[in-house]
């Protein structure tokens, strides 16, 4: 079923002329301008465009700092375009600077965590969610083209002048259309993001983007860690550990891990346990207690609790979901 939801917060009312809530002490000549739809320069925005068992856009504009605060990987594509601001953005074993825009692909089962980047706190972003059903729906015969830059391993795209103005126009035509929801609006989005894909896949076809160097020395290493972590998070980790084979103290190791990544050190290996316990319960069918053991954790009670904690079922509910 597709849904449309647009909220502005506080007390709000609709703005007739342009289709759009803001507060009351507003009028139209106080507010910004987003491609014929007036956003409220002050307040926290959020449009909501359909679901994520196939297709799920969500823009936000937000003028504080934010952080995620869950710790995040799915079983779906993600797409992320920064419209305006700064963030970082953690992906699978490095951090990124992420600027206006910037595309980030998260494939399914990546571990990613935004975060705000520095004195920069104010941020607009659209991200779409989409499942293979979706591709399967709308453009079967190109699904290999389309999930290029997904199986290609690009995290963040950052494209030519030429190029990048053409996808801003895309997401923005699509902002629009569901700000002031027309007759048949619905396939405006759902043509955008195949848009988005061909765009992103047929650049990628012709080019070789330039490596996104990591910002410090330090940044290198914390990446060489995760890509550590993931390599052996099976074997007994110990942050002294990883210290004394990286050549770091244990304290500006746990520090500056949380700073870079947006995770601390423990909570990272947890995830990863659990997204391999994840992957063996559909994958295989082993007993859960050999899954555990497979995924790293020594101690079945601490799994089941964990486990539950981070995917809210059991792993014998997980099993059953498949």
């Amino acid at each position: 079923m597709v849904w449309f939801h647009l909220i502005a917060y506080d007390d709000i009312i609709l703005c007739k002329s342009c289709l759009f809530l803001n507060k009351p002490r507003f009028s139209c000549d106080n507010l910004i301008k987003l491609e014929n739809a007036c956003v409220e320069p002050n307040i926290e925005s959020l449009l909501k465009f359909g679901s994520v068992n196939e297709l799920y856009i969500e823009y936000v504009k937000r003028q504080e700092p934010f952080t995620m605060t869950d710790d995040h990987f799915h079983d779906y594509y993600e797409i992320y375009y920064m419209l305006s601001g700064k963030r970082i953005y953690f992906i699978q074993d490095r951090s990124y600077s992420v600027e206006q825009g910037d595309l980030v692909f998260i494939a399914k089962q990546n571990v990613h965590k935004t975060m705000h980047a520095g004195s920069t706190s104010s941020h607009e972003r659209v991200i779409v969610h989409f499942n293979d059903s979706f591709i399967a729906a709308n453009a079967s015969d190109c699904a290999d083209l389309l999930l290029l830059p997904f199986t290609r391993g690009i995290h963040v795209l950052r494209l030519p002048r030429q190029e990048q103005l053409a996808v801003d126009q895309t997401v923005r035509r699509m902002l629009n259309e569901l700000q002031r929801k027309p007759s048949g609006y619905q396939l405006v989005p759902r043509a955008g993001v195949i848009e988005l894909l061909l765009q992103s896949s047929r650049y990628l076809e012709q080019h070789d983007p330039p490596p996104l160097h990591h910002a410090t020395p330090i940044h290198a290493k914390i990446s060489d860690i995760v890509r550590y972590m993931n390599e052996h998070f099976a074997e007994p980790l110990r942050l002294q550990q990883l210290a004394d084979l990286f050549f770091i103290s244990p304290c500006h190791l746990s520090r500056t891990f949380k700073e870079i990544t947006g995770f601390t050190f423990s909570d990272y290996l947890t995830i990863t346990r659990i997204k391999e316990a994840q992957r063996l319960l559909r994958e295989t069918e082993l007993a859960i207690t050999a899954i555990a053991s497979a995924a790293g954790f020594d101690n079945f009670s601490h799994f089941g609790k964990t486990f539950k904690r981070l995917a809210r079922v059991s792993p014998r509910e997980y099993r059953k979901q498949i």
